[in-house]
């Protein structure tokens, strides 16, 4: 079982939960009520409220770097297996959340009109989640922010490959891994992102991926000297990407980098904050991510019915779609997340096809 760390249960838990308030100020008519009041407060959910994500892919390449590379130096490995095990661990508890997401739409849709509703899926959609090709191939996700599962997928298959690749070479070529890193870091940072077309693929991310993993190397260099250069290094490759072209998603990578290594350096990571709250929150963070927004949704639909005005009970009801994704997310992890082997011939299962079927039942009789 992997260890966990406080301060990085407590990050995601955090983390997650921001991207929650953010969907819930970007989608739904709560929001709306909220915003004719205090526009500027669902304006700054709306900017700085996805800046949570770069936390994630932060997160994520301190850890492959911590798995895979720890000194810098490629390991052997293969990596056909750990792309597996990485898309079965990542695509289990996404069916189900985005099964949830389409027939808690497919519910509402005939009573509850809003942009915030993704279209009734074809089976060729469904079939595009299953291989997380959706965006590559131009079709519309049907939930949320599950366009992350996707690049998180990719990112971890690239640099797994690359760890590979680069150790059939050479022994003495085995220490290149970090300078390859840190150029298509740069690539992705100075060029790729600053280009929304690319946003639906890897590279486009690799830039915040690419410092989660320096971050882990200057936080267990082998000497003070190091760890200085490397997080010199870090902050440059995010200050001359500021440089080019100022943007909020590379100032909060370049900031959370050089946070995560100096609390790593100084062994904060274990030893901080003691919260047995956010320990829980963090565990499930990934399962409540998934699952929040069709829960959003369908909250929003019931509140635009019975409490269609009122600033109060509509702050209300979006901390009471918080608590139900804290909930739902609770259930999922519980159910599905953190049972290995989870799907096959089984009820549960059963389960997840019987709401693929509803839900294109219901949207071909409610056309």
């Amino acid at each position: 079982m992997t260890r966990r760390l406080p301060f990085i249960d407590a990050v995601k838990g955090i983390a997650c939960l921001v991207i929650v308030v953010h969907h819930l100020a970007v989608y739904g008519p709560m929001s709306e009520v909220i915003g004719a009041v205090y526009p500027q407060l669902i304006d700054t959910l709306v900017v700085y409220g996805r800046l949570a994500v770069q936390v994630f892919f932060v997160v994520a390449g301190y850890f492959v770097a911590s798995q895979f590379a720890p000194n810098g130096v490629t390991t052997s490995i293969n990596p056909g297996p750990l792309v597996w095990k990485r898309y079965k661990r990542l695509i289990t508890p996404f069916l189900f959340a985005v099964t949830l997401a389409a027939l808690i739409t497919a519910l509402v849709r005939p009573w509850f009109q809003h942009d915030s509703l993704s279209g009734a899926p074809t089976v060729g959609q469904l079939i595009a989640h299953l291989f997380l090709a959706y965006d590559l191939i131009g079709l519309e996700a049907l939930s949320a922010g599950v366009w992350y599962v996707a690049v998180d997928f990719q990112l971890f298959a690239i640099v797994t490959v690359l760890i590979a690749l680069i150790h059939l070479l050479p022994e003495r070529w085995h220490r290149l891994l970090p300078v390859l890193v840190t150029a298509l870091t740069a690539w992705s940072l100075w060029h790729i992102s600053r280009y929304e077309a690319y946003e639906i693929a890897a590279p486009y991310f690799f830039g915040y991926y690419g410092l989660g993993m320096l971050a882990y190397w200057a936080a267990h260099a082998p000497a003070k000297a190091w760890f200085v250069a490397l997080l010199t290094l870090i902050a440059l490759l995010g200050l001359i990407a500021l440089g080019i072209e100022f943007r909020k998603s590379v100032a909060s990578a370049t900031l959370s980098a050089l946070i995560l290594s100096i609390a790593s350096a100084r062994g904060w990571l274990e030893q901080w904050p003691r919260s047995a709250s956010l320990h829980w929150l963090g565990e499930r963070s990934y399962s409540i991510f998934l699952i929040h927004y069709g829960l959003c949704i369908g909250v929003n639909a019931i509140w635009s019915v019975l409490f269609p005005t009122g600033l109060l009970i509509n702050g209300l009801g979006i901390l009471f779609a918080v608590a139900v994704s804290i909930a739902g997310g609770a259930v999922l992890y519980r159910e599905v997340e953190s049972r290995p082997g989870v799907l096959g011939i089984n009820f549960t299962t059963a389960l997840l096809i019987t709401g693929v079927i509803a839900t294109l039942a219901i949207e071909a009789f409610t056309r």
